[in-house]
């Protein structure tokens, strides 16, 4: 590839827990890729579970699934795309031929990779994408493009959920996916949105967002009062109930929260070994839905709709940016909670 440099910085874990930045070869290019010098890339909160060697990660690994760049080389195939242009990319690859995308059901892909998790991703100067999942740019800055890929999740999310006019939401948490996932449903049928929370950045950044109609402030030491104050200000529940914070505890109760033929949506990500336990009686006689969203396929186009127009807003839920050297602080910052979102930005 011609002008550009032979090796590259990049932060890989060769195990779990084991990380190091250092020099690889610029990723190789298949005819169909496009190569993208980084500009920016997220760090979700997937990004602590991979870092535990959890949540289907593959080892050695250059994690990053968020990327945002601009396009630094093209395959010989690839059409459409010009050096320069500014870009994100779509991290999943499907094999289009297992049992599951023959019926059109992609995300489950029984062969799914993706970049960031099991395949080297964009913590990286540059990365390479099939041209079929990069999608031009143009409003948003490098550090906020970096949620249109949490925000296709969210986006994913809405179709599983698909609420009808009129629906009551609520949400537990108020991190950037559920921020994002939170101001969709107002935009597609929600007529009251609530966001329960923690008091802090997360929530006073909600407000600040307009995600929801409706704010509840949850004590992080004895939050029960607040809890049964919203039961017994909604009787009968919500028609969505959506946890975002990934806690079991909190999953477990939100079923009773649901109204009668409501939808629960287990939308956090999870550690491994949590369970929850429900009363079958209750899914049964209540008619819950009980709904799992878990990444995204083909919603770009449509996140890109609302975010680069402003429909969605992101601005201020990146609110920390580190170099690749500082990977091992800006994890402490996302376990602290002192970073909203981060992002790991290149000059």
């Amino acid at each position: 590839m011609s002008g550009l440099p032979a090796t590259m910085k990049a932060l890989r874990y060769d195990k779990p827990k084991s990380y190091a930045v250092v020099e690889v070869p610029l990723p190789k290019l298949r005819e169909n890729d496009v190569l993208i010098k980084v500009k920016a890339c997220g760090v979700c909160g997937t990004d602590l579970h991979i870092h535990d060697g959890e949540f289907i990660a593959k080892f050695p690994l250059i994690p990053g699934h968020e990327t945002v760049g601009v396009v630094a080389a093209i395959g010989p195939a690839v059409k459409d795309f010009t050096i320069g242009d500014r870009v994100c990319a779509d991290n999943s690859e499907l094999c289009g031929e297992c049992f599951y995308c023959r019926r059109g059901q992609t995300l489950l892909c029984e062969h799914f990779e993706a970049h960031g998790v099991t395949m080297d991703g964009g913590f990286a100067e540059y990365c390479a994408y099939p041209a079929g999942k990069v999608f031009k740019i143009h409003n948003l800055s490098d550090v906020d493009a970096t949620l249109l890929e949490p925000a296709s999740c969210a986006c994913h999310g809405l179709e599983k959920i698909a609420p009808k006019l009129g629906s009551t939401v609520l949400m537990f948490g108020a991190g950037p996916t559920g921020l994002c996932l939170a101001q969709l449903l107002k935009h597609n049928g929600g007529s009251h949105v609530v966001i329960a929370a923690p008091g802090g950045l997360k929530l006073e950044l909600a407000k600040k967002l307009g995600a929801a109609d409706e704010y509840v402030e949850l004590s992080r030491s004895n939050p029960e009062a607040q809890f049964q104050a919203l039961k017994d200000a909604n009787p009968y529940g919500f028609d969505i109930v959506v946890e975002a914070t990934g806690s079991a505890k909190i999953l477990e109760d939100s079923i009773h929260y649901v109204r009668r033929g409501g939808k629960l949506v287990v939308y956090g990500v999870y550690s491994d070994s949590a369970r929850v336990t429900w009363p079958p009686s209750k899914i049964f006689g209540d008619e819950i839905t009980i709904l799992g969203s878990f990444s995204e396929t083909h919603m770009f186009p449509a996140t890109i709709g609302y975010l680069d127009s402003g429909k969605v807003k992101v601005e201020g839920i990146v609110n920390k940016t580190y170099k690749l050297e500082q990977w091992g602080e800006c994890l402490e910052a996302m376990r602290n909670k002192t970073a909203i979102k981060a992002a790991i930005v290149f000059d």
